[in-house]
């Protein structure tokens, strides 16, 4: 599936550069930063969604790069995965966890909050853990729990540097005017698809 890779510096909202791909995966990613690289960008941190495969080329690229988590991903595939109203106890006590990520602003919010996921995990992790994958229901909350453990050492740097953002909206604000835009044209060719984002994106940035 083609895709658009654009990476915004959070500071003054211009995208630093943009890539029409087939696919988001490693090689495309490792490419687009490596470019940047040679060209003398090098951030110090970014802040993504979980792409493993976009994490890996980063750190393969900036090994000390600051990578954080897209909070709002975070929550919201979590929350999807748990379903509105989830019948499991586990699920039920997740959930109102995530519900509260969005709006942790200092530390000790942050604390309350690895404090309170570190008791449903001594409470419930294991059994969680035992359930039965084949089970739609039981394999979502496995995900869930999985997607927490990964990116809790990367959801709070946001918190040590206010220059990070928190998530990934500003850029997705963007990408969704160019989409919206981008429709009213449909039907253009490869080379006239690369012109219009490329111009489309010059312009933005001036």
């Amino acid at each position: 599936m083609n895709c658009l890779m654009l990476a915004m510096n959070n500071a003054n909202g211009r995208i630093i550069t943009n890539r029409y791909l087939k696919r988001e995966n490693y090689f495309a990613a490792f490419e687009l930063f490596k470019e940047l690289a040679d060209n003398g960008i090098k951030p110090i941190a970014i802040t993504i969604d979980g792409n493993t495969s976009v994490i890996r080329a980063l750190k393969d690229v900036c090994p000390n790069i600051v990578i954080q988590r897209c909070i709002v991903h975070i929550q919201r595939q979590g929350l999807s995965w748990l379903r509105m109203r989830p019948k499991l106890e586990p699920s039920i006590q997740l959930r109102k966890i995530l519900l509260a990520v969005t709006n942790i602003n200092n530390y000790p919010e942050k604390h309350k909050f690895i404090s309170d996921f570190q008791k449903w995990e001594r409470k419930f992790g294991n059994a969680v853990s035992r359930l039965d994958c084949n089970h739609k229901v039981f394999s979502d909350l496995q995900r869930t729990r999985s997607l927490v453990i990964h990116a809790l050492p990367d959801m709070f740097h946001y918190l040590d540097d206010p220059n990070i953002a928190k998530s990934t909206n500003k850029l997705e604000g963007y990408f969704s005017r160019l989409k919206k835009l981008y429709r009213q044209h449909s039907g253009l060719s490869k080379d006239n698809r690369n012109n219009y984002f490329g111009w489309y994106i010059h312009f933005k940035n001036h």
